[in-house]
């Protein structure tokens, strides 16, 4: 479910938070600081004698070190050394651990180079006050829900990143208001020596006193609150407790792969059941479900928040229902690819490519697959949700950096706060998508409006840019059915 969150990073970062301006706001690069000669021999080679990090105060060195090419001792040809520390120093940046990263060679003589890295740190430890809208975006909460703020989410949110300086995330939730969630979760990138096993644990509770019970027009339709039995002396329509554990192994410096494995309860009030009776299926009012998933990831972009040159591919196989108990039955496949191309003097293609598919096609109604949600949306049509066991959507922006700034507070006594880069760009785009209904949507003549044929929508908008993920989308688009109309979101679009 996509939130609209007012944080505190948000309040005193978009002052004075720091990233490497130089490979998000300007055009990145080709060749990293060298020091010494400046001519070129494409014979001439030269050993690595020493790594030298400075600036981790926090953050272990095997962390950094991980991601470069070169070792001490290795023999690289000297003309490619440029090309190499700008690669290397984009991976070390993309572990988001640090504001910015400096990599430079130092020439102990003709043959031998000290190499240098120098970072910046960032503030990792984050107490967040939650409070978010309870939709899926803001322009579903604003139009169909009259931007009503009950429907609102209030709590704390702890997060700590790069804990024991391992790169780990420890994450604590306290959630209340129209959605109340307790989650914890802990990620460990590097379990072994060799830095390429992980592990990442969780855990979630979430009681529902408002339910999205049924879809009607390819919009969510909720119980009010008053349709609540008592749980506990409270007044709850459903609640789920799920834990997972992931291993993670990332073999190269751009590739991982992820192996899942979970287990989902839920129940929910007899009021839902009634509504809808094939919320879980045959009108039962619990779910109980293991489930197993394969991921497998490929980035090979310049910068992962704000990406404007390079590619990502992704899929995701998943099986819900392992036959231990419950009648759960579903296969989930989805892949994704996106590619974003610098045309250069501050213009910039990007394409986004998305495939679902799911079976068998009869699933109970919380399990449904759906065009609507985060990244698989066509613009234009983020009020409502389009079901169906597969679609594909394809997303194309053009973009034009119009304006980038990047100052130094100097005033600020913590450094992690002083650098304060800020970018606006410019584009337009044009999204489609198609959708296949669900056939007992079919049988009952539900949701048919929008399924089982093209959709398509195209806009111009402006992206503010801004450090932590954090982007704010400005856009006003045109969709094939004839609608219109300015639409506001949080974070980059793919």
């Amino acid at each position: 479910m996509a939130k609209f969150e007012v944080k505190f990073f948000f309040i005193v970062g978009l002052l004075c938070f720091s990233i490497d301006t130089t490979s998000v706001f300007a055009k990145a690069k080709t060749k990293s600081d060298t020091v010494g000669r400046t001519g070129i021999d494409s014979s001439r080679t030269v050993t690595v004698n020493r790594i030298i990090i400075i600036g981790n105060k926090r953050t272990r060195d095997p962390i950094i070190s991980r991601e470069l090419s070169l070792k001490t001792s290795d023999t690289v040809r000297f003309y490619k050394l440029p090309e190499i520390l700008s690669l290397d120093k984009r991976k070390i940046y993309n572990l988001r651990l640090f504001n910015t990263v400096t990599i430079r060679s130092l020439e102990m003589s003709y043959n031998t180079i000290d190499l240098l890295v120098e970072v910046e740190e960032r503030w990792y430890t984050w107490p967040i006050p939650i409070f978010e809208l309870a939709d899926r975006n803001f322009n579903e909460w604003w139009q169909n829900y009259n931007h009503d703020f009950g429907r609102v989410n209030y709590g704390l949110r702890l997060e700590q990143y790069n804990c024991r300086g391992r790169n780990e995330t420890l994450k604590l939730t306290a959630q209340f208001g129209f959605t109340q969630n307790y989650a914890l979760s802990y990620v460990i990138p590097y379990l072994d020596k060799r830095q390429k096993q992980g592990l990442i644990l969780s855990f979630d509770f979430g009681e529902l006193r408002n339910v999205g019970a049924q879809t009607v027009d390819h919009k969510i339709k909720f119980l009010p609150t008053d349709s609540a039995a008592l749980f506990d002396g409270k007044p709850v329509l459903r609640n789920t407790i799920s834990a997972h554990a992931t291993y993670t192994y990332r073999k190269s410096f751009f590739e991982t792969h992820s192996f899942s494995i979970g287990y989902r309860s839920s129940y929910i009030n007899d009021q839902v059941a009634v509504y809808n009776p094939n919320y879980f299926n045959n009108t039962s009012n619990k779910q109980k479900y293991a489930m197993f998933s394969y991921s497998f990831r490929s980035e090979h972009r310049d910068v992962v928040m704000y990406p404007l040159n390079g590619y990502q591919f992704s899929a995701h196989i998943q099986k819900n229902g392992l036959g231990w108990e419950g009648d759960v039955n579903q296969w989930i496949l989805n892949l994704t690819h996106a590619y974003h191309h610098d045309l250069k003097r501050g213009y910039n293609l990007s394409n986004f490519s998305s495939l679902y598919i799911s079976d068998p096609m009869r699933q109970p109604y919380n399990l449904l697959g759906a065009l609507g949600y985060q990244r698989q949306i066509v613009r234009g049509y983020e009020v409502y949700v389009i079901e169906g066991p597969k679609f594909f959507v394809n997303k194309t922006t053009f973009k034009k950096k119009i304006y980038s700034s990047a100052s130094r507070w100097e005033n600020m006594p913590l450094e992690q706060f002083k650098h304060v880069p800020f970018a606006i760009f410019w584009k337009a785009f044009a999204d489609f998508g198609y959708v296949q209904n669900y056939i007992n949507y079919e049988e009952k003549n539900q949701n048919t409006r929008l399924s089982g044929k093209l959709l398509a929508g195209a806009g111009t908008g402006v992206d503010i840019v801004l450090p932590y993920d954090v982007v704010f989308r400005l856009e006003y688009t045109f969709t094939r059915e004839a609608t219109q109309g300015f639409f506001f979101n949080l974070k980059k679009d793919f």
